[in-house]
């Protein structure tokens, strides 16, 4: 793969993004072939947000393949007293060989990208949340592959369904979905459908993949079919404010025990996490048998070691 930024999963053609999932699953099952990969070479990680799973997986796997990370909270730099992004981008790429950042607005990642000469990664925007449904994918590989082989294209012709915020969960999804040939629908409210550009070049992927993209209000019918019903909190870090009225909006769109018997059977539980057990979903299917949300953060690390190494140049 040569070198470029990974803000999105669009930035990957559908190859490289099995590309990807290979990797990943290599380095889960050989970790010690990689302990050398990055060896030398440093990763700063910018933090706007708070994080658990973004800061761990990114430290740790740095340090899983002899490199280095180095935790930037955006008040400790001075990119947090009026420092431009531009200078910060260009300091920063002198010092490191790769750059992650998990900020507020997609245009701060896009910033960083237009004047780093070192990768960068988006560890989250609010457009966008691609690091994430990579490892999504790797893990619905590693629970629907029948052969017991890991092979991605096991995902074509399955159903995932996003019912929640039409978020940068959601349009990542999306995105991953079209390039794996996996059918997404989205159920929200009306008001909360993703955005129509992020939805209309991901139907013009999907055509030439066999996946199909749906958005719908329709709690009920929306889920029937669904391989994996997926959610998301109903308000975001800096929606705060909007909480109350998120709950009402939201009002029936709980993922519980009712919603997972109207979908196929077998069908799994996915949540990116936080998870706040009584509203997006219910304690008993974010707990149960069905769930397998722990996987999908276990997969954090190994998605993120495979595109470091991939956009870093590891060995």
């Amino acid at each position: 793969m040569p070198f470029k930024h990974f803000l999105s999963v669009t930035d990957l053609t559908p190859s490289e993004v099995r590309e990807v999932l290979v990797l990943a699953n290599d380095i889960k099952r050989a970790p010690d072939r990689f302990r050398t990969a990055l060896q030398g070479q440093t990763l700063a990680m910018i933090f706007q947000k708070k994080s658990t799973r973004t800061r761990v997986s990114f430290e740790v796997g740095m340090v899983q393949l002899g490199g280095h990370a180095l935790f930037l909270s955006s008040a400790d730099i001075q990119i947090g007293r009026g420092e431009t992004i531009a200078d910060t981008a260009r300091v920063l790429s002198r010092y490191c060989n790769g750059i992650m950042a998990r900020v507020y607005g997609h245009d701060t990642v896009e910033e960083l990208a237009r004047w780093a000469s070192v990768p960068v990664i988006n560890g989250l925007s609010d457009l966008e949340h691609p690091c994430q449904t990579l490892c999504d994918a790797q893990t619905l590989v590693e629970k629907w592959n029948p052969a017991g082989t890991f092979d991605p294209d096991v995902l074509r012709g399955k159903t995932l369904v996003y019912v929640g915020d039409g978020n940068n969960m959601a349009h990542s999804l999306l995105d991953t979905g079209a390039a794996l040939g996996m059918h997404v629908t989205v159920v929200a409210p009306h008001g909360y459908w993703p955005d129509p550009a992020i939805v209309d070049r991901c139907q013009r992927l999907a055509a030439q993949t066999g996946a199909r993209m749906a958005v719908t209000d329709d709690r009920e019918r929306g889920v029937m079919g669904a391989d994996c019903i997926y959610t998301d909190v109903w308000a975001s870090m800096g929606q705060e404010e909007e909480h109350a009225k998120r709950l009402r909006d939201f009002d029936g769109y709980i993922v519980d025990a009712a919603m997972m018997a109207r979908a196929n059977p077998g069908c799994v539980f996915m949540h990116c996490l936080p998870a706040h057990r009584g509203e997006e979903v219910s304690a008993d299917v974010c707990d149960g048998p069905q769930s397998i949300i722990f996987d999908q953060a276990e997969n954090r690390l190994h998605v993120q070691k495979a595109l470091m190494c991939k956009l870093m140049g590891g060995r």
